[in-house]
Order: C-alpha cells, then structure tokens, then sequence
C-alpha cells in the first residue's frame, strides 16, 4: 500500500469521523439547551422521572436495535471490500426486517409492562407515562440503526450526521412544548411531574420519526447508484437469507451484551439507591430529587464530551473491517492510534473545562434551581468530570475490538466491571447513607475505568498494539493543566468584577481554548502531517505556521 492511498484512506477516515463528531456534539449540545427549559418546567422530580424511563428505554433499545448500526456497517463494509453488491442489498433487506420486528416486539413488551418495570425497579410509578409515551421510539430508532449502519459502512457518516441533527431539533422543539402544555393541562394533578416527564419523552418519539424519514429519503435518492452497482457485481457469490440473519445475529449479540451490561449500569444505581437509602430511612422526596440532580445535570453535562469518543469509534468500525480483511495490519494499527491521540485530544481538556468551570456552568443552565441543588451538581461536576476520560478510552477500545471481530471481550470486560461497580456503591450507600449521590458518581468513575484498562489489554494482546504515550497523554494532559489554571484566574477575576456568570463562563472558556491548542503546539504534542489528516487540516497549517506555533 503506497503512502499516498495510506495518507488518503487516512484523510478520509479522520474526516468522517470528524463530521459524525460534529454532528453528534451539536445534537448534544442542543439536547443540552432544551434540556434547561425542560428541566426548569418539570423540576428535579419530574427530571427523575424522565431520566428512569430512559434508563429502561436504552436497555429495551439495546437488546432490539442498538447494535444494528454497528452490525450493519461492519457487515456492509466488508462485502463492499470485496465488491459484493447484492449480498449488500440483501443483507440491508434482512437487516431492515430483522430491526422492524425486534423494534415492533420491544416496543409492545414496554409499553404493556411498563408498570411492571417502574414498580420493580425505581419503588414508584411516576415514570410509567414517560414510558409509554417513549416505547414506540424503539421501532423507529430500529429503522434508522439499519439505515445508518448502512451509509456508514458505504463510508460515509453524512446521512447519519445530518439526521442526528434533524432528530434532535425537532426533539428539542416538541419537548419544551409538550412539557409546558401537558403541566398546564394537569396542574391540579398530584401526577404533575409525570406528566411533565411525558411531554419530554414525547419529544423523543417526534424527533426519532423525523430523523427516519429524512434517512428514507436519503436512501430513496440514493436508489439508482444502488442498482448500478448491483448490476456491476461479479463476484458470483449471493448470500442466503438464513447465512445473512446469522451473521447479523452473530454480530449483534455481542454488541447487545456489552451494552446492556453499560445501561443496566445506570438501571442499577437507580434501584441500588432508592432502595438502600429508602431503607435507611431517606424521605422519598429527597431521593428523588437527588437522583434527579445526578442524572439529570451531573450525567447530562459529562456525556457531551463523550458524544465525540462513540462517534470516532463508529466511524473506525468500517475503516478497520476494509483495514483487516485487506491484510492491512499496519493500517489498523495507525487508525487506532490515530483516534485515541485525537479522543484524548478532546476529551482530557473537556475534563479539566468541566471541572474547573462547574460552578458557572450550572448557574447558567440551571440557573432557576436552589441554591443547594446548584452546589450539589456543581460539586459532583467538580470531582467527577474525569469519567469523561474512561468513557472515552473504554468507548475506542470497545470500538477496536469490535472491529477485529473480537465481540465478546468487551462484554466480559463489562459485566466484571458492573459486578465491582455495583458492589463499591452499595458498599459506600450501606456504611455511609450520607454520601448519596456522590457514591454513585464513585461508581460512574469506577466502571468506565475498569472496562476501559481490561479492554486495552486485549487490545495490546490481539494487535501487537503498543500505544505511545507522551504525545497521546502526557502532553494533552499537561497542556489542559496549564489551560486550567489560567481558566480558574480568569474566572476568578472576571466574576470579582462583573458578578456575572455568563461573562466569567465566555471569558475565561475562550482563553482556555487559546491556551490549551497553543500549549499542545508548543510542546509539539501534534504535528503537521497530523493536522493535514483533520478537516480544514491544511488551513489550520498554515495559520500555526504563520504564528510560528509549527
């Protein structure tokens, strides 16, 4: 392979992992914002409430379709490899029956049990309406995995990019004003709260429904160069339905247990804590919104960042399927290093910026919240922003060996990190009750890193893999120190002299951003030809060199 095919498949690579990063980042952020008005209208107890039907929704999501767009994509990829045209359509055909019925099955089994499933788990029913309102999301969502994995595994991350986007601003839109409309309607309910769950959770429906049809209509466009190349298909091999389900189940049942055991994670704290802490005498009122708080700040604002770690891996997925089955084993290696160094990139300064900014950014969303529920997200903000570097490296290295079709370690990886997890926030609710939510934010620290160090072992093993350090680490981590401590002094003066938050919080973010991508130059922790395989790569060149930076 020439260096030139190996800069371009690079190129490529990064940049459309880089479109569904960004793409995935803004759907976050806008799933941020409308979250703050939501969050305003139906209060931490209705934020609880939303947040346990998600939680019950992601596991059903996962077990019928989740795994669909990963399963898709590596399977279209490597017949595309090969320039198998219609064992591609006839497996996107097995794919999209297997995703309605999965998605149709599961999305009967919530709504009908989803009384059964709140009275179980969360020792309420508050989140029932919220539940049932979201069930018909699986169908949809079962749909649109298979579309997306489908375009992702032709290589390109577009139509999936673009319907996140579609998804979550019509989300955000119908959210609010269902929320408002339905508290208004019950005000005199004793179910208020629920109700105000519902109305966001119906948002969600809304926004997955228009996300679909805008990857129907994609597709649709998209039909005569899918004909074109099935008429071009010389390989004479044609896949039989049976041998196709197989392999898509083969594929997806890994991906299903690994996630699952991820989701049951947050399931599981749930019912850990309003079990234990109902025990030991805690008002049902306090539990509540305390969980509300944890889950509906705390985890809200550090998922964003990871937005970008799932989006790089699915992108790495079909790069290093046509990677390996080509017999590129350099290039798989390359490509890994390649998304790790740009994740850390990312996600270590986003750790550092949460922590050190907490304060001013829960003002700033949560501003209408009291003053102790400010200092509790602020404080678990504060001390546990670092998981957003675990969920990134464990998400990568889930990704890695997915894609060198080694399905059932992260799932083992999973499971002995949800037992240690579990077993640590029991520990800490049972001996300490006071701890509350801090001892599920231990627990959110604990898992990711446990999975993320088990997987890069096997990942060392499977690959020969060796992963450099300094420029990786070191560097962002030294340089988002610096970017730190010249965060917290802006900070710090900014609101001695102003008293606004929304002025401290823009000042001092901006020259964290100068600081930290000046620092990473300066101790050249990325180099030119690095920069050149990023989008807009060769502008960005030429500006660091123009200030003598490179």
């Amino acid at each position: 392979m020439s260096n030139s095919v190996k800069r371009k498949s690079s190129n490529n690579f990064l940049v459309q992992g880089s479109i569904l990063a960004a793409a995935s980042l803004i759907s976050r952020i806008i799933g941020l914002l409308y979250r703050i008005p939501m969050t305003n209208i139906i209060g931490d107890a209705g934020n609880g409430y939303y947040s346990n039907a998600y939680n019950i929704y992601n596991i059903a999501l996962i077990i019928s379709s989740y795994s669909l767009p990963l399963a898709v994509s590596k399977l279209v990829a490597a017949k595309t490899a090969k320039k198998q045209y219609i064992n591609v359509s006839r497996l996107f055909f097995a794919a999209m029956t297997f995703g309605f019925m999965s998605g149709l099955i599961m999305t009967c089994i919530v709504y009908f049990g989803a009384e059964k499933f709140a009275n179980f788990l969360f020792e309420g029913t508050g989140s029932v309406m919220a539940l049932r309102v979201l069930s018909p999301t699986i169908l949809l969502c079962a749909m649109m995995g298979v579309l997306r994995g489908f375009f992702q595994g032709k290589g390109t991350m577009i139509p999936t990019s673009i319907s996140q986007i579609v998804e979550q601003f019509v989300n955000a839109i119908v959210s609010i004003v269902a929320c408002y409309y339905l508290m208004m309607a019950h005000s005199a309910s004793a179910d208020i709260a629920s109700y105000g769950a519902a109305g966001g959770t119906l948002g969600t429906c809304i926004g997955g429904l228009f996300g679909l049809l805008f990857l129907i209509f994609v597709y649709l466009v998209n039909r005569p160069i899918i004909k074109k190349q099935k008429r071009r298909d010389y390989s004479g091999e044609v896949d039989a339905y049976p041998d196709i389900y197989k392999m898509i189940l083969l594929t997806s049942l890994p991906v299903i247990l690994s996630q699952t055991v991820y989701q049951l994670s947050g399931v599981i704290d749930a019912s850990i804590f309003q079990k234990i802490l109902a025990a030991k005498g805690v008002a049902k009122s306090v539990r509540e919104v305390n969980w509300g708080i944890y889950a509906g700040k705390y985890l809200l604002l550090t998922n964003v960042p990871v937005a970008i770690a799932s989006a790089l891996g699915s992108s790495m997925i079909p790069a290093i399927v046509k990677a390996k089955a080509q017999g590129y084993n350099a290039e798989v290696n390359s490509k890994v290093g390649a998304t790790v160094k740009f994740n850390m990139l990312i996600a270590i300064p986003s750790a550092v910026g949460l922590a050190v900014l907490a304060p001013n950014i829960i003002a700033i969303l949560f501003g209408s919240s009291d003053a102790s529920s400010q200092a509790l997200a602020s404080k678990l903000l504060m001390w546990g922003s670092v998981c957003v570097v675990f969920y990134a490296l464990s998400t990568i290295s889930n990704a890695v060996l997915q894609g060198v079709s080694l399905m059932r370690i992260p799932v083992i990886h999973s499971a002995i990190a949800l037992v240690i997890h579990c077993i640590v926030v029991a520990l800490i609710l049972v001996i300490h009750p006071g701890a509350n939510v801090y001892a599920l934010m231990v627990g959110n620290i604990l898992f990711p890193l446990i999975v993320s160090a088990l997987n890069w072992i096997s990942v060392k093993k499977a690959l020969k893999y060796e992963q450099e350090l300094i420029k990786t680490f070191l560097i962002p981590a030294c340089s988002a120190a610096v970017m730190g401590m010249f965060a917290f002094l802006v900070k710090s003066v900014i609101m001695k002299l102003t008293h606004s938050n929304i002025i401290s919080f823009t000042l001092s973010f901006t020259v964290a951003v100068v600081i930290y991508f000046v620092s990473v130059l300066l101790f050249r922790g990325v180099t030119a030809n690095e920069l050149l395989a990023m989008p807009k790569g060769a502008s960005m060149v030429r500006l660091f060199k123009k200030f003598k930076l490179l």
